[in-house]
């Protein structure tokens, strides 16, 4: 694995064969028949005392993450005190697994019960290589399942530092680490003792997938990828519609999210005063080594990534979009070893191109001017992708009206925060289930049904 700042080598890093992925699966189904029967005070003590050793390690985390991925250490900081909070936040909510009695006469009783998968298998991308080892592993272990994490290929080293902060809390084999490629994630889902894959990746990963795991008819939930858009209404504040669009770009991590807001529908009548300010606030971004706090803007986390996204920024001028700025190195040579790209923004973009059409995970902004109501919200609707999608307006019908018809599973109206329990998930291809909440948990439980007469 390598620092993308510099290309320098970080590590050598275990690669999980399918005799690696057998012997890791067996040891979770073997660790399930004891850890399925701990009480549920004690699954949310072992919960609460990881999140209490991942606090204490933060600052080595963060900066682990930042050098392997090449996202700004402030963000990887801010990724430790979520992950804390997550685990924390399903401790809380175990005692809430209940089922439900049902009345059918004297002398008969019908209830349920909530019971676990066995072994669950996260598979987990890049661009939050703790965060998401850690957080989403924390409702299946409240669930009562045992766990196995196939972390990042790119930036892998976090992932096998939390294998070391499991050590000693969690019995041996209910949490496991494997590193690889998609061929070790592919032995991972056909493997026939896992029953429930949990996915954040991109579409065609959550394709291939739904694929495999088909034969065993295993239970699957998805994060997928997204073309998210910000909507820009004319009564709207150009300066802080700009910044609420390049805020949900998510630059401290290139813009490799799922959720960055890289559709920029603007109004217009705002469309000069919203192209300046967005320039504006693309360039003044600091960009440089992730690990100086000062820096917003990183590097891309690998060659074939930064290489892809160079393929649509090409792309976009061969079919005519306007470059505004970046598109390319940024102007300080001393950078030019790493892979960065300079946040970049095009304008004059139409919805036909490929800039406006796929998923680019990358720092790039796609301006498109809206006049008509109909017409614009056709356009935001169009594409397969329904993960996220932002509305800067003061009118609150609009609002309202436009977060209704907009097909999404998340909306931001005027902020771009995301809250503890709040769900977050994708529609349409964007993904299956929903995540960060209660309903979460309950998905790595399956209910039973028992009918008695005495």
């Amino acid at each position: 694995t390598i620092n993308p700042s510099n290309m320098d080598q970080l590590a050598e890093v275990p690669f999980a064969t399918e005799a690696d992925v057998d012997r890791t699966v067996k040891a979770a189904k073997k660790a399930f028949k004891e850890w399925s029967r701990v009480p549920i005070k004690e699954r949310a003590r072992c919960l609460v005392q990881l999140a209490e050793r991942i606090e204490k390690h933060a600052d080595e985390l963060a900066l682990m993450d930042a050098v392997d991925s090449g996202n700004a250490i402030v963000g990887m900081r801010g990724d430790m005190t979520w992950t804390a909070d997550s685990l924390r936040f399903f401790a809380g909510m175990i005692t809430e697994i209940k089922g439900e009695t049902f009345s059918q006469g004297p002398r008969h009783l019908n209830l349920t019960r909530r019971q676990p998968y066995g072994v669950v298998v996260k598979i987990n991308p890049f661009n939050h290589p703790f965060r998401f080892c850690a957080e989403k592993a924390a409702a299946p272990l409240a669930a009562g399942n045992c766990v196995v994490i196939k972390g990042s290929e790119q930036a892998p080293l976090s992932s096998l530092r939390l294998g070391e902060l499991c050590d000693g809390i969690f019995p041996p084999g209910v949490v496991s680490i494997v590193t690889g490629d998609a061929k070790t994630g592919s032995a991972l889902v056909r493997h026939p003792d896992v029953r429930r894959i949990g996915l954040v990746g991109s579409v065609g990963t959550g394709k291939a997938i739904a694929r495999e795991a088909a034969d065993g008819l295993k239970r699957c939930s998805f994060e997928l990828g997204g073309k998210n858009p910000i909507i820009i209404f004319p009564d709207a504040d150009p300066k802080k519609a700009a910044a609420a669009a390049v805020k949900g770009m998510n630059m401290n991590r290139q813009g490799q999210s799922c959720s960055s807001t890289s559709r920029v529908f603007v109004h217009e009548s705002l469309h000069k005063e919203v192209s300046k300010e967005l320039v504006k606030l693309a360039e003044a971004l600091p960009i440089g080594a992730p690990w100086i706090k000062e820096n917003d803007v990183g590097p891309i986390v690998s060659q074939r990534q930064h290489d892809r996204i160079m393929g649509y920024i090409d792309s976009a001028k061969s079919e005519g979009a306007k470059l505004l700025t970046g598109g390319g190195k940024p102007s300080d040579k001393s950078l030019h070893n790493g892979l960065f790209i300079a946040p970049t923004v095009f304008d004059d973009v139409k919805t036909t191109m490929r800039i406006a059409q796929e998923e680019i995970f990358g720092p790039v902004m796609s301006i498109i001017t809206w006049k008509n109501y109909e017409d614009m919200l056709e356009k935001v609707n169009e594409l397969e992708y329904g993960l996220t999608a932002a509305i800067v307006t003061n009118n609150l019908a609009e609002a309202m009206e436009t977060a209704e018809r907009v097909e999404a599973g998340y909306v931001w109206i005027n902020s771009n925060g995301r809250y503890l329990g709040a769900p977050y998930g994708g529609w349409k291809q964007s993904g299956i289930g929903e995540e960060e909440c209660f309903d979460e948990m309950l998905s790595y439980t399956q209910i039973k049904n028992i009918n008695m007469r005495w």
